[in-house]
């Protein structure tokens, strides 16, 4: 199917913006960490069923050493450490202006691919990215809406650490998938490992029992397992096949949409102010992360 990757990274920017939503008011609700472990479990059990289905084995077992590793660390990274810090920046400055930082995962991209894969880093690449951080920037400071806010900062820095590890977890895919391994079995085995190191932390740190109870609140569990299904199965599923199926600048461009998605839905579900600038400054750091690829 022609453009079967681009169409795969746009309906990844829908998911991850249900997802994003979703996960907004659930870590209101119970906090990030029972948000994390929870569509972690229940990522992983639909994961489960749906290889089942489709492979007839709950795990790709003849998946080799290589691929295996490269699929794990892509699991702890993009799962267990830049979700984890996502989730957080989602409780503290919302999901508008945390997804807004995640289009810095083009740029992290970029600077992986001209570190690891010996790609260009030209000045229109460099010019192009400086587009991008004026534009947050400007949605940041330029309307002054965030001047007072308790938690700017902390806030920023965990959504910069979301969009890192999410492009790392995706240079690790990308070898992961090498060969053309199939998209579903390369999930399970990212959100078990993701999945696994998580339990393994709240396990030994002693604080997994409060964790897990908390998934008593019905309205948040049940956001969960929504933003779970539009998360970690449908929509990382799709992200992979898109980096499997188109060029990962392309790909990666496509799949930062969820701000400008976001936009309408913060004003109307959050009564978040959205400006001008807000918009304008969005649409100015997508436009530089698309050019990021294209020039």
């Amino acid at each position: 199917m022609r453009y079967l990757g681009e169409s795969a990274a746009l309906l990844t920017s829908v998911c991850w913006t249900l997802n994003s939503v979703c996960f907004t008011v659930a870590g209101r609700r119970v906090g990030s960490t029972t948000v994390n472990v929870g569509r972690m479990l229940m990522g992983w059990a639909s994961l489960l069923l749906l290889h089942l289905a489709l492979y007839g084995s709950l795990f790709p077992v003849q998946v080799g050493g290589a691929r295996l590793g490269w699929l794990a660390v892509s699991g702890l990274i993009g799962f267990a450490l830049g979700d984890a810090v996502l989730f957080e920046a989602f409780v503290l400055i919302g999901a508008r202006l945390a997804m807004l930082l995640m289009t810095l995962s083009p740029i992290f991209s970029a600077l992986l691919a001209w570190l690891f894969l010996g790609q260009d880093l030209g000045l229109p690449k460099l010019l192009a990215m400086v587009v991008t951080l004026g534009g947050i920037a400007w949605v940041v400071w330029g309307g002054g809406d965030h001047e007072n806010h308790p938690h700017l900062w902390r806030g920023i820095l965990l959504g910069v650490g979301g969009a890192m590890g999410q492009s790392i977890g995706l240079l690790f895919s990308k070898f992961g998938l090498a060969g053309d391994f199939p998209p579903i079995s390369a999930n399970l085995i990212r959100v078990t490992a993701g999945g696994a190191a998580l339990l393994l932390y709240f396990g030994v740190t002693g604080s997994l029992r409060g964790t897990v109870a908390r998934l008593r609140d019905g309205r948040a569990t049940a956001f969960i397992g929504l933003g779970a299904l539009t998360g970690p199965v449908l929509g990382v599923v799709l992200s992979l096949i898109a980096i499997a199926k188109a060029p990962m600048g392309v790909a990666a461009t496509l799949m930062s949409l969820s701000p400008v998605l976001l936009l309408p839905i913060s004003h109307l579900l959050f009564k978040e102010k959205v400006g001008g600038h807000a918009i304008l400054g969005t649409l100015l750091a997508l436009a530089g992360a698309a050019a990021l690829f294209f020039v």
